[in-house]
């Protein structure tokens, strides 16, 4: 019987890996499908009806066609009841999705420009001063992390796990992982070493992808 749950999205893009993780978490079974670089385009007429953007991860389930990663966590941390990953109250709620969107606009757009020259190496990302701004960028905004985290003592929203921490996790594996010098945040390692216990993080968060 194929799951009802249907993942388009290659497991090498970070954005696909917060919904495999929040799935890991919640405990749905679902199907994969490869999209993006090196495996099916996203530009072709089908998928573009599916998101316009023409970027992984897209779902489909039951209810229709759902894309954009945190809307898609969301999603299913909802569907499925779990107040956990995701709470019920308004202003609880809104604990947890100012550092999912925090970690979507200040923190990725710190990173970009460096990670893409780096990693991806691609061409158009080769200027050395722009790659060194993006790098203080990044690590200022690791900074606010390391903040936030020295406050808690555990996770990003609080004393337990939510979704903020599938999505600012993966951002610290990211980090970690990139070749680049990094400030000694000693909040951010030990709450690193915190998400090497949960199954879902060891799975699609620190299994050698950045």
């Amino acid at each position: 019987m194929t799951p009802p749950l249907r993942i388009l999205g290659r497991a090498s893009s970070i954005n696909v890996r917060k919904v495999l993780w929040t799935c890991r978490e919640i405990g749905i079974d679902y199907s994969r499908e490869d999209f993006g670089a090196g495996f099916a385009p996203t530009n072709t007429p089908e998928f573009l009806a599916m998101n316009p953007n023409g970027m992984v991860p897209v779902i489909e389930d039951e209810a229709g066609v759902l894309w954009e990663s945190n809307t898609i966590c969301r999603y299913l941390a909802g569907k499925h009841g779990r107040t956990d990953l995701l709470p019920a109250g308004p202003r609880e709620r809104a604990g947890v999705e100012q550092w999912m969107d925090w970690g979507a606009t200040d923190l990725n757009t710190s990173w970009r420009y460096a990670f893409v020259g780096l990693i991806w190496r691609d061409p158009a990302f080769q200027d050395a001063q722009q790659i060194a701004a993006s790098i203080a960028k990044w690590n200022a905004m690791m900074g606010i992390l390391e903040q936030r985290l020295a406050a808690t003592g555990a996770f990003v929203a609080g004393e337990t796990f939510t979704l903020a921490d599938v999505v600012l996790g993966l951002s610290v594996n990211r980090w970690l992982m990139t070749p680049i010098e990094r400030p000694d945040y000693p909040a951010v390692a030990a709450y690193y070493e915190r998400l090497k216990a949960r199954p879902g993080f060891r799975e699609h968060g620190c299994n050698g992808l950045p």
